[in-house]
């Protein structure tokens, strides 16, 4: 078995990936017609929508097939991305990388495949649509322009996602996509029994950057702030934007504690972000953080409301003391 190499933009691939706000999200019926249609046109067992991460392969949808993941190192969706166009084995026994794939040998083997590489607007392949039989099978050439006709259609419903949990301004996820996630997040430290910290942000004097500066430079704080949050939190953290001057952070898998010390380094972070982007101005925040117990635990909801009023007393506090 020939294990699929990485490509050669791999971090960049898998930042894109992310930013598309998908992964492990639920069943989608936009993503779901796309697969059905996909087994009728080329009465195939299976079609799916595979989104390939660091280690895995994750299925946004599976027609006719019942995991939701499956190893990247056994895929062959993991090698049609190293490709331009479609992906064909019609015979996998007879191909030298996937005759012993454990893939194709099990008790519903994988004899024919074909994958369409899906690509973000930015050209990285995050994955592909397939269709899988368990038996061999030619393709001819109207198979591939129909196969690239539906890629074409899930790369559009891909960016649609996107752009309905992105905030415009700022490229990172939107209030409807951190009220989406964070949720999914919370169920999933909920069913691991995993901790996890949220913390809201508000910028201190940011009507006083528009007032005197104008909106124009009040874009680029929020743009700043923004971009210091890519570099200083984890991927497994869900950062957003939720209106105005608010930002938001859920920590996966933190105590107070440590969720503390990280606000501490990304403070440090942004104000040597701003200093080298030579701003009339220094970003400063408030914020409240509160802790998700999966003994006893609250909701998204709930775990908002409870930092907001932790932010506002910090905010109240630093301005008391400077009068």
């Amino acid at each position: 078995m020939k294990a699929p190499e990485l490509p050669v933009d791999e971090p960049q691939r898998l930042q894109q990936l992310r930013a598309l706000n998908l992964l492990h999200t639920p069943a989608e019926e936009r993503f779901d017609r796309l697969t059905r249609l996909a087994r009728r046109l080329f009465n195939a067992p299976v079609a799916l929508v595979s989104l390939l991460e660091e280690d895995h392969q994750w299925f946004k949808s599976a027609a006719g097939y019942a995991a939701q993941t499956a190893p990247r190192n056994t895929s062959f969706c993991g090698h049609a991305i190293l490709q331009d166009d479609v992906m064909v084995v019609e015979n996998a026994l007879e191909d030298e990388r996937f005759h012993d794939n454990p893939l194709v040998n099990n008790e519903l083997p994988v004899r024919f495949y074909a994958g369409c590489p899906l690509r973000t607007p930015s050209g990285a392949k995050v994955g592909t649509l397939c269709i899988i039989d368990h038996q061999p099978r030619h393709f001819d050439s109207e198979d591939y322009t129909t196969l690239r006709d539906l890629a074409a259609m899930a790369e559009s419903e891909l960016t649609a996602f996107q752009t309905a949990t992105s905030d415009e301004l700022t490229r990172i996820t939107n209030r409807r996509g951190f009220m989406t996630l964070g949720q999914l997040l919370l169920n999933e430290c909920l069913v691991k029994h995993q901790p996890a910290c949220l913390t809201f942000l508000d910028l201190d004097k940011f009507k006083q950057i528009n007032d005197t500066l104008g909106h124009k430079e009040g874009d680029h704080a929020l743009i700043d702030f923004a971009d210091a949050m890519k570099v200083s939190f984890r991927n497994g953290d869900l950062f957003a934007r939720l209106g105005g001057d608010e930002f938001v952070v859920l920590f996966h898998g933190l105590h107070l504690d440590d969720a503390h010390r990280v606000l501490v380094r990304f403070d440090d972070y942004l104000q040597q972000h701003t200093e080298s982007r030579h701003r009339q101005y220094m970003l400063h925040f408030s914020s409240g953080i509160v802790e998700f117990d999966p003994l006893h635990p609250l909701s998204l909801e709930q775990l908002l409301e409870g930092s907001d009023a932790r932010m506002y007393a910090a905010k109240r506090e630093k301005h008391q003391t400077r009068q």
